[in-house]
């Protein structure tokens, strides 16, 4: 099959966080399985990206640099004007126009762009079918949600109206679509996988590079800096566990980019509440650095509002890590008990679950064992083989109404 994969992000630009490592995965698992995958996306300053071989494999083309890495054709087009993790790319409809054709099937990432309608709008024109894969953003929650309620009046409710299938990546998020009005037999559910690195980096790298003593009780929250992950909420459950005593050198480390000036309020609170050198921020980190941080942590943390899977709870978990996640991660379902502790929304359910993976030793005991079980279910092949099925599906009902 010619797949066309649609994302506003895509590799090397890791720092928008899980969906470019997504639609990488997912491109190079199919284009491995024989199939011809591109991906359209956003240039957000790829000529600045290029160093060594990346250079050699990239070349301009009339729809801005194009670069191929085993199999998978990544166009990135020119961007004229951003808005936060939007852009403009007039030169979409060129592509359309002239490229469209070719391909049997289209499967579209996210919400909140202009590259999805476009492309939908064009796919239904033509009848071309597609997926739209909405990745945790089809219920505004934070920021913009007036905004982002015009989107869906203007562009979201046709996409989900003329897709064959709507992709949710856990059964929350199916929930969430269904009582949105999404027909739930259009709804089609499919995890997100890790991909591990080849070689697990050694211990002690991350805490050495943070001047973090072996001895101490390290909780990692690792991931956007935004309102809707609450890494505040994890900030004052880690106020509750200093207060408590609960270990001598107790530390809190934040990684990842800012959003929202989140990091500015974080710093602030942690001076307020006297936390010193106990809270430490160690900025974004992306790709191959993100997993000395997670061998590290004795603890990993993702209390967000709402997550439609939760990929760096997953990544945590496949390095040995246990989590506490909160109710609302998709995810929760996978890890209760066997990777991981689940609590709801509020600081002292939080620090009650870090408190007790830290000092209960039989329970981190078992939650580290129960880590290889998850890590083991989280691999890219099932979805890569699902997603092909349902595209094989769509392209033969499309051919079946042609020839009738």
């Amino acid at each position: 099959m010619r797949i066309l994969n649609v994302t506003e992000s895509y590799a090397p630009f890791l720092e928008f966080g899980g969906p470019p490592v997504k639609v990488r995965a997912l491109a190079l698992g199919l284009a491995g399985r024989g199939h011809a995958v591109t991906v359209l996306t956003a240039d957000w300053g790829f000529e600045k990206r290029l160093r060594g071989s990346e250079a050699e494999r990239a070349e301009r083309t009339a729809y801005g640099w194009r670069q191929v890495e085993k199999g998978v054709t990544a166009q990135y087009l020119p961007t004229r004007l951003r808005f936060r993790a939007s852009t403009w790319n007039p030169a979409v409809k060129k592509f359309c126009r002239e490229k469209l054709g070719e391909f049997d099937v289209a499967h579209i990432f996210g919400l909140y762009d202009f590259l999805g309608p476009t492309v939908a709008r064009e796919c239904a024109r033509r009848s071309i079918p597609y997926v739209l894969e909405p990745i945790g953003m089809y219920v505004p929650i934070v920021r913009s949600v007036w905004l982002k309620r015009t989107y869906h009046a203007l562009y979201g409710k046709k996409m989900f109206q003329q897709a064959g299938a709507v992709i949710a990546t856990s059964e929350q998020e199916g929930e969430e679509l269904a009582t949105g009005g999404i027909a739930r037999e259009k709804i089609r559910l499919r995890r997100n996988g890790v991909e591990t690195p080849a070689k697990w980096p050694e211990r002690g790298q991350f805490r050495r590079a943070l001047g973090i003593s072996e001895e101490a009780k390290l909780i990692l929250f690792l991931g956007r800096l935004s309102e809707k992950k609450s890494p505040d909420l994890l900030l004052r459950a880690f106020a509750l566990l200093r207060k408590e005593n609960v270990h001598e050198d107790l530390r809190l480390v934040y990684a990842g980019p800012d959003e929202g000036g989140m990091l500015a309020k974080l710093a602030r609170e942690a001076k307020e509440q006297g936390l010193g050198e106990q809270v430490q921020f160690a900025g974004a980190i992306f790709g191959e650095k993100k997993w000395p941080a997670y061998r590290d942590a004795d603890v990993f943390a993702l209390p967000s509002q709402n997550e439609n899977f939760g990929n760096t709870a997953a990544e945590s978990v496949a390095s040995g890590t246990p989590v506490v996640v909160t109710e609302q991660c998709g995810i929760a379902p996978l890890l209760a008990d066997v990777a991981g502790l689940v609590v709801a929304h509020n600081a002292a359910a939080l620090a009650g679950a870090l408190r007790r993976v830290l000092i209960e030793a039989e329970l981190r005991a078992r939650l580290v064992k129960g880590c290889g079980k998850v890590a083991a279910s989280l691999g890219w092949e099932g979805p890569v083989r699902e997603m092909e099925t349902l595209y094989t599906e769509l392209v033969n009902t499309r051919m079946g109404s042609i020839e009738s």
